[in-house]
């Protein structure tokens, strides 16, 4: 059992996604889209004949189809051993198969953004259809439900009912009464030094007794809560940029309402840059180092280039982590980012005022429907489980809203790529224009990562005017930001000076064990000042501690 949750842990946090703003998605253009594709006749018949002549393999058991490396759904004995149930597992992922060769095929030679459409509906379509999500037809599942006398049946529809209820009819991923955020994540200690209604700035404690002057301000995407970077214990990037001596301060954005819809870039931008002059303040530094995660990344890019127009140093360095500026390449975001669908998402923002933490969510669970919606209909359901109690999945469960009009911004970046065109985009009254950006960057992408994949964010060191350097990492999008040093799986590359091409970059690149927040954390340390004593006590007269870290914000509470 224990050995279960484990896995599923493991393959959720590969898949989640967590902090990039896209339109969730309509079913219906999807499956237009597939329609279409089936409609290639030649193409369907010649996959229609290879898959005829397997289905004849299989019935006299000379068929090789196998699961792929990692597929755990097929992982009970009985698929393998027992004729039946082999014959039915290898049907199966020949039908997907002949779907997927249909799919790639014709995907080649139409609009890419079609194509990826096509994609997303095939991979739910052959996703519900597995033989696993059924009683029937799950021999694990049938084995729980005799050696439990039923109970497991009866469990799993409790959990069904409940779910249809309370969780718009979606297995639930996790727990939700396993965490408690101060209590059991987001410990890391620390004080509010700083709250108005966009934010609060978190300062946290030192644990060295001495800590670079330039102090580092941690800037999350405004989707999802910023507590991903301090999950527990020794998974916290926070204690660990505090345990390399580093002034560590973390913006925690409020979670809107509809009374915020109107709330935009200016909005959070500007909040950017009143958190820098606050730090700056307490700490005595006259400049700060940024990071950026995800579309914390994009926020804090549009307040660096108003800095940049107004010749204001206050900002020494710049980091990113699985940030994408760029989004010309057709990618799996471009599936939602169709003409129709944009002017759909945008009706719906201004209608509502936001967009909820629930349509959030959708788009992320049906990217990845296997490990996000059938994992748990099997483990719920049929096996009558209760969802496992894993940290990333109760962070991940535990969404935020985003302002209708900040969403509408974001799907007219993504759209119409308005970051890389010069003067197209303006924040703060002041025109985009990347170039301008000269200070040092760091870039860091994830080798496996769906949602920002990594040549995109690689792109990122083409498009500033500054020095840069360039990290890899390993695994996918959460999973590595989830990364701290310690994990045996863990690697990364490093590199010279990135050209323009990624592939030549990695071609020559060295892979380095462990993990790349100590990259960051060398990197930001060389561009940290001289090292001082580290402060007895948070904020200062200007700005006192208002209240213990993970101060109002994170726990939906309202300012005092």
């Amino acid at each position: 059992m224990t050995q279960t949750r484990a896995v599923i842990g493991e393959s959720v946090e590969e898949s989640i996604g967590g902090g990039e703003d896209v339109a969730p998605p309509r079913l219906g253009a999807a499956v237009g889209a597939l329609a279409d594709v089936f409609g290639h006749g030649r193409t369907v018949a010649r996959h229609g004949v290879s898959f005829g002549k397997e289905l004849a393999k299989i019935a006299v058991g000379r068929s090789t189809v196998a699961p792929a490396k990692g597929d755990r759904r097929f992982a009970d004995p009985a698929w393998s051993t027992h004729p039946a149930y082999r014959r039915l597992e290898q049907t199966y992922l020949a039908a997907a198969g002949a779907v997927d060769g249909v799919v790639d095929e014709v995907g080649r030679a139409i609009d890419p953004r079609r194509a990826a459409e096509a994609k997303f509906a095939a991979d739910i379509l052959t996703a519900a259809l597995a033989p696993t999500n059924y009683l029937w037809t799950n021999p694990a599942a049938l084995k729980e439900a005799f050696d439990t006398a039923g109970l497991s049946l009866v469990r799993g529809t409790r959990h069904f009912v409940s779910d249809l209820l309370e969780n718009r009819g979606m297995p639930s991923m996790v727990d939700r009464g396993a965490f408690t955020v101060g209590t059991d994540l987001a410990v890391t200690p620390g004080a509010v030094i700083s709250r108005d209604e966009v934010a609060e700035v978190l300062q946290y404690t030192p644990t060295t007794t001495t800590v670079r002057r330039r102090p580092v301000l941690v800037v999350p995407p405004p989707i999802g809560r910023y507590y991903f970077l301090d999950l527990r214990p020794g998974r916290s990037f926070v204690e660990y940029s505090v345990g390399r001596g580093l002034q560590t301060f973390m913006l925690s954005w409020r979670n809107p309402t509809a009374e915020q819809g109107d709330w935009d870039f200016d909005t959070y931008a500007g909040r950017v840059l009143r958190a820098i002059d606050e730090v700056r303040e307490i700490t005595g530094s006259d400049d700060v180092n940024l990071i950026g995660f995800c579309a914390g990344g994009i926020l804090a890019t549009t307040a660096l280039n108003h800095l940049a127009a107004r010749g204001d140093d206050r900002v020494h360095s710049m980091a990113y982590a699985v940030t994408m500026l760029d989004f010309g390449d057709p990618a799996l975001l471009g599936a939602f980012a169709r003409p129709a669908l944009i002017r759909f998402a945008k009706g719906r923002s201004r209608r509502k005022g936001l967009i909820s933490a629930r349509d959030m969510g959708s788009a992320f669970t049906w990217m990845r429907p296997n490990d996000l919606v059938f994992n748990y209909v099997v483990n719920n359901y049929l096996m009558g489980r209760t969802p496992p109690a894993f940290d990333i999945l109760a962070w991940n469960a535990d969404g935020t809203n985003l302002p209708g009009t900040l969403h509408g911004q974001f799907l007219d970046l993504f759209r119409d790529n308005l970051l890389v065109e010069r003067g197209k985009f303006t924040v703060l009254g002041t025109p985009v224009d990347l170039k301008s950006i000269t200070v040092p960057t760091f870039v860091s992408g994830a080798i496996a990562d769906h949602l920002t994949a990594w040549r995109n964010c690689y792109r990122t060191t083409q498009l500033l005017g500054g020095d840069t350097e360039f990290v890899l990492s390993f695994s996918g999008h959460i999973a590595s930001l989830v990364n701290p040093p310690g994990n045996p799986k863990a690697h990364y590359w490093t590199g010279g000076t990135p050209g323009p091409d990624p592939d030549t970059w990695l071609e020559h690149a060295e892979r380095q064990q462990g993990s790349w927040w100590q990259a960051w954390a060398d990197w930001v340390l060389a561009h940290g000042g001289e090292e001082t004593t580290a402060p007895s006590a948070p904020g200062s007269t200007r700005h006192p501690a208002l209240e213990a870290a993970p101060g109002r914000y994170v726990r939906d509470l309202p300012a005092a």
